[in-house]
């Protein structure tokens, strides 16, 4: 049987690309299916009164340095971009324009690895030019898309989707009616979702 998750993310999210990174293997050992929901965490941050890590310095500081824990326990390249915080509002639009695009996959990881890998700064469009080029994306054609008023649209009926369902953050995943939130919740909602997919208990990673 195979079960479906709905996975709410924004590029800007270091916790996001940590679970982002980790789907496949999920994907493959439950044999279940990923809805994927690209979202804009400013927005949902404004309309619940949440807000980043950083705003605390003490709790930014250790939160940062806990991102380099899980990458090292999940075996994921992860480098602190040191041009966080960015504006995500480009990316997101663009990413959630190609969401029915055959290329969707390969343009979200590239923005994800130009971000959380690479070191990219991604507030420059020429940057962000060269990193959506290797996601075999033109970079003229994915300007006109973040650009496109059904792309907004998009984004903002997203964003508004994922606040009427209780989300609060990134990434934030709903399996078989359960919400989990955060890249420390991995254990929890990997077990609930093998479970429901399988019937069965997995092992721990």
């Amino acid at each position: 049987m195979t079960k479906e998750v709905d996975y709410y993310f924004d590029c800007i999210s270091p916790a996001a690309y940590l679970s982002w990174a980790r789907l496949p293997a999920l994907i493959e050992e439950a044999h279940a299916t990923v809805n994927y929901k690209p979202m804009l965490l400013g927005g949902v941050f404004k309309e619940t009164g949440n807000s980043s890590p950083i705003t605390v310095p003490a709790k930014g500081a250790y939160v940062f340095n806990d991102f380099h824990r899980w990458a090292k326990r999940f075996d994921v390249p992860f480098t602190m971009n040191d041009k966080f915080p960015i504006n995500s509002l480009y990316l997101m639009r663009g990413i959630i324009a190609y969401k029915d695009d055959l290329r969707f996959m390969a343009l979200t990881n590239a923005i994800f690895d130009g971000m959380w890998v690479s070191n990219k700064d991604l507030n420059d469009s020429e940057v962000v030019a060269q990193v959506v080029s290797t996601a075999n994306v033109d970079p003229v054609h994915f300007v006109e898309a973040v650009n496109d008023p059904l792309s907004k649209q998009s984004l903002i009926e997203a964003t508004d989707e994922a606040i009427s369902r209780g989300v609060f953050g990134a990434p934030t995943f709903f399996v078989d009616g359960e919400m989990f939130w955060g890249q420390t919740e991995w254990t929890m909602w990997r077990k609930h979702w093998f479970e429901v997919a399988t019937g069965e208990i997995p092992k721990e990673p």
